[in-house]
Order: structure tokens, then sequence, then C-alpha cells
């Protein structure tokens, strides 16, 4: 009896102590700089355009190309864009990599971890960085803060390119020891216990089935505190099943990619895009070899397949001035209206997604830190 209460005891307080952890922010990346915002300093990395390499798939960038803004997921930080960055840079693209806060580098604290107030802090640092319009990029969760940035400060938005991240919960959802972690008392207890190999299990779950996870990052789970890692997780759903993102991204109207790796072990990718492809103007690209995860998993064709995206914001140039009347063979290339939604399967072959499915028809699957 008396063992039983001390191990609640040991329990509870495990949890309290857990429960108001915070930790400071520091420069822990290559070039990486803090910026202050209202809530505490994030980290940034801002890699200059590069001269462009030939060789980089997806075409150099056009004149008038935003930069691009690349917002991790959840359990991640700024090193999961490590493979893609360099791609996009050689691209002749200015590309920004954030840590949210409670990630990475950036600092801790006990709270504030909803995804609007994710977006407002990212808002905060790209107005510190003169940045008036870019291409945000979101993984996964990073795809609902992308989504919120752009319903609250759509003047920095020019478009948004969405990686791997489910409409709402009913696609998807944490199991296992990743859901079993956010319980009260028992998730502060995995939380502190978890050997490094149950962290790197959970992590597999976001790459196709064999891929090897990088040390770094099991790291960088365990550089999050607790109230960021399941603060984030609650926020996160709490803010799809409130609105469901493509309705919220239909609402926004704004140019819209939304990329999948068909291997996604998290969501159910072909569903997903389904309910994306309603999305007027949307383009759509499913990446057959890829997992939860094609910004690491295929950087390349994912650079390549984000350089066109961003190429097509660009401001359209002035043509030439118009032929006389029968001078000329009459074909044009105008540019794509808003209700002519493209889709591609990886390489552009054009396969389409179905329609757009009621709610009493998804069905989710299983997931982990990452999400």
């Amino acid at each position: 009896m008396a063992l039983g209460l001390g191990l609640v005891a040991v329990l509870a307080l495990n949890a309290f102590a857990l429960d108001r952890e915070t930790g400071s922010a520091s420069v822990n990346v290559t070039d990486g700089q803090l910026v202050n915002t209202t809530s505490g300093q994030i980290q940034v990395v801002d890699t200059p355009p590069v001269p462009p390499n030939p060789s980089v798939g997806g075409g150099t960038a056009v004149a008038g190309a935003p930069p691009v803004v690349l917002i991790h997921g959840s359990g991640g930080a700024i090193d999961w864009w490590d493979e893609l960055v360099p791609l996009l840079a050689e691209q002749g693209r200015r590309v920004i990599s954030i840590d949210m806060l409670g990630y990475g580098g950036s600092d801790k604290p006990s709270s504030g971890y909803s995804i609007e107030s994710q977006a407002g802090l990212i808002a905060q640092v790209l107005s510190k960085l003169d940045v008036e319009k870019a291409a945000i990029v979101g993984h996964s969760l990073g795809g609902r803060v992308a989504t919120a940035l752009a319903e609250g400060s759509p003047d920095l938005v020019a478009g948004l390119a969405i990686i791997d991240t489910a409409p709402d919960s009913s696609y998807g959802g944490l199991s296992g020891s990743a859901k079993a972690a956010q319980l009260p008392v028992i998730g502060q207890a995995l939380w502190r216990i978890a050997p490094d190999f149950m962290v790197r299990r959970n992590l597999e779950t976001a790459f196709a089935p064999g891929f090897e996870v990088p040390d770094r990052f099991v790291d960088d789970v365990r550089a999050m505190t607790y109230p960021a890692y399941r603060d984030s997780a609650d926020e996160s759903e709490a803010y799809a099943d409130e609105n469901p993102l493509d309705q919220r991204l239909e609402d926004l109207g704004l140019p819209l990619l939304v990329i999948f790796g068909a291997q996604d072990q998290l969501y159910d990718a072909r569903e997903s895009l389904s309910a994306y492809a309603a999305v007027p103007g949307v383009e759509t690209v499913l990446i057959p070899e890829a997992g939860h995860s094609p910004n690491v998993e295929t950087p390349q064709k994912t650079a390549a397949i984000l350089g066109r995206f961003i190429n097509s914001l660009a401001p359209e140039q002035p043509g030439p001035s118009p032929r006389p009347a029968g001078s000329g063979n009459g074909q044009g290339n105008g540019k794509r209206g808003k209700s002519q939604g493209k889709k591609q399967e990886g390489d552009g072959s054009g396969q389409k997604p179905g329609g757009k499915r009621g709610k009493n028809q998804k069905q989710g699957g299983g997931a982990q830190p990452g999400a």
C-alpha cells in the first residue's frame, strides 16, 4: 500500500515538473540566428540564393519569384530541411527555414503553442527579416501553421505548399507510445523514461518503410520540452477539426500546391489528396517512393516540384507588343486560370485524385511525432 502511494506521488510530481518545463533559445545550427518575438526568441536560417546549378530540377528562379519559407513538422526542427535548402538555393532562391516556438534552437516556454500563435510568431519573424511576400512551405504540422499564417497575415503569403498534411484528424492520428505520451501522468512518465530506440521507432513511421532515421532527428525530439510536444499535437488536432484544411484553403483562394508521399504511414495519402482536389486551382502531386517526409526522402524531386510552383507565383512579365492581325500563328500560352487545378503523380504523369468526400467517409491510420 505504502509503495503504491509512493509511486503515485512520484508520478504526480514528475507530471507537475514536466508540465512546467521550459528551455532557453540558443543557436544550434550553422548560420542560425535568433530573432526576437513577443513570445521569445525564434531560431532561423536565412540562406541567400547562389548561382543557379543547371543540374537542379525545377528550373532557375524567374524574375520576381518570391523567397521560400520552410516550416517543419511536430517533433522536427530546421534540420528536417537540410537536404532541400541547398537545392532550392541552387535554383537561385532565398530560403528561410524556421524553428517554431518549442523546437530546435528556439525558446521553449511552458505554454503558447496554438497553431494561430505559432503563425503569428512566424509573421513577426518575416517582418523583421523584411520579407513582404513569400512562398510558404509547411511539412505536416507545419502545413497547418502555414495555413494559419495565410489566414492571419495574407499580405505575407504569395502562395502555399503543404507537404503530407492531412485535412483533419479523421485521416489519421497518433497511435501507440506516441499517443500514450499525451495522456495525463502516464504521458509525462513515458516522456521521462523513453529510450532512444522507442523514439526512433516512433519516428520511423514518418518515412516510407525501411527508411533509416538519422540520429539528428532523435536528438530533435530529445531537445523538446514536454509541453511543446503535447500541446503542439493537441492544438494541431483542434485547429484542423474546427475547420478542415481543405475548406480553409478553399476560402483563402491562394495559389496552392499539395504534395504527399504515396507510402505515408501516418495519413492516407490518396484520400487526403482527394479532399484537396476539390480546392479550385490546386496542384496535387503524389510521390510514389516517398513516405510522410518527401523533403527528407526525395529532396531532388521535391525541390523540382516546389521550384516550378514557386516560379508560377512570379508576377507576369510584360509580353511583346501585339502583332498586326494575320501576322502570327494565333497560338498562345495563357496562364492557368484559378478554376483549372493541375494534378500530377510524382513525375507529372497526370493522374488525378478523386473528388472531395464527405466527413463520414474518411478513415484514419497510425501516426507519431513528426505528424
